[in-house]
This record gives C-alpha cells, sequence and structure tokens, in this order.
C-alpha cells in the first residue's frame, strides 16, 4: 500500500461541515448523507468536505483532537512514553495534510497545529525506527505493532520486510542438513 492508498482511506474519515446550501438527504453506496441545511452542522466523508469547500459551499470544523492544546499534550506524552501512545484518528497525518492543505482558513492556528502534527510525527517515527532495529538486532521472531497507524507501518514495511526476508536466508543457511553458504530465495 502506497502513501496515496492510505490518503484515499482517511478521505472517508468524517469530518463536521456547516454548509452554505440546501439539499435534502442524498443517498450514497456508503450510507445516506444530510440533509444539508444552512448554517447547521452535518458529517460528512472528508472527500466530499473538500469538494464542497473547493466549490465554496461549506465551512470544515476541524475535528475535535486538531486543537493546539490537545496536540501539545499528545506531543509531551508521545516523548515521554516508551511505547506508542494512542492518537485521535487512524489518520491523524493524512487528515491534517488534506485539511491544511484545503480549508486552512477555517482552522484556528493552523500553522501551530501542521508544526505540532508534526512533531508527533517525527518522535514516532523515531520510535519506530529504534523499535525495528531493536527487534532486528535482538533477531526477533515477532512484534506488537499497537497503536500505529497505517502510514506509520508503510513507512517501514519495505526495509522490515526485506530484513526479516535476509534474517530468515541466514538462519536458515546455519541449519544442519542445510547447504552451507548458498543462499536461495523462498
Amino acid at each position: 500500500m502506497d502513501p496515496s492508498e492510505v490518503e484515499f482511506l482517511a478521505e472517508k474519515e468524517f469530518v463536521k461541515i456547516i454548509p452554505n446550501f440546501s439539499l435534502n438527504m442524498i443517498h450514497l453506496i456508503g450510507g445516506d448523507l444530510g440533509p444539508f441545511n444552512p448554517g447547521l452542522p452535518v458529517d460528512v466523508p472528508v472527500w466530499l468536505a473538500l469538494n464542497l469547500k473547493q466549490r465554496q459551499k461549506c465551512r470544515i470544523i476541524p475535528p475535535d483532537w486538531m486543537d493546539v492544546e490537545k496536540l501539545e499534550e499528545m506531543r509531551e506524552l508521545e516523548r515521554r512514553e516508551n511505547a506508542f501512545t494512542p492518537v485521535p484518528s487512524p489518520y491523524y497525518m493524512e487528515l491534517t495534510k488534506l485539511l491544511l492543505n484545503h480549508a486552512s482558513d477555517n482552522i484556528p492556528k493552523a500553522d501551530e497545529i501542521r508544526t505540532l502534527v508534526k512533531d508527533i510525527w517525527d518522535t514516532r517515527i523515531a520510535k519506530l525506527r529504534l523499535s525495528a532495529d531493536s527487534f532486528i538486532s535482538q533477531q526477533e521472531a515477532h512484534a506488537q505493532l499497537d497503536n500505529l497507524t497505517l502510514m506509520e507501518i508503510n513507512t517501514v514495511r519495505e526495509f522490515l520486510l526485506d530484513s526479516l526476508n535476509c534474517m530468515y536466508k541466514l538462519r536458515s543457511n546455519l541449519q544442519p542438513g542445510s547447504r552451507k553458504g548458498q543462499f536461495t530465495d523462498h
């Protein structure tokens, strides 16, 4: 799965908008949305919110977690804990990017939020790299990936798969009865 596919999945998350138009309920494959009344908040998928925002048909209300104080707390907790802490959304990074790129005028303190989310991301990726390094150097057979997002896993996926494959090849060549010194692809 590449980053654009993860972003596509993130666009299915719901966000609250305040429309400036009237429309009865719309029936889509993914479910019913609406009704849309001017000034009354309604939950819609991010893809629809961004589309309506681009056409100046709504104002997007940022998710509750997209708040400077909450993100500062989250950053400090992430820095303090050795394990990965729960994130407010499985797509926090993607949603931040999408909403700040297309609706930053609807998000108070957008620049601070961008910086905080980047700090959280950097801290989590550094932890992930250290965990992966420890996992490989200690020749572990399995790992627990609690509280990681798809995008975070995706950043180390190729490295981990290649490393585990090499470890498997090395271990199988050290087994009694194996053809010593010959690597084979499985």
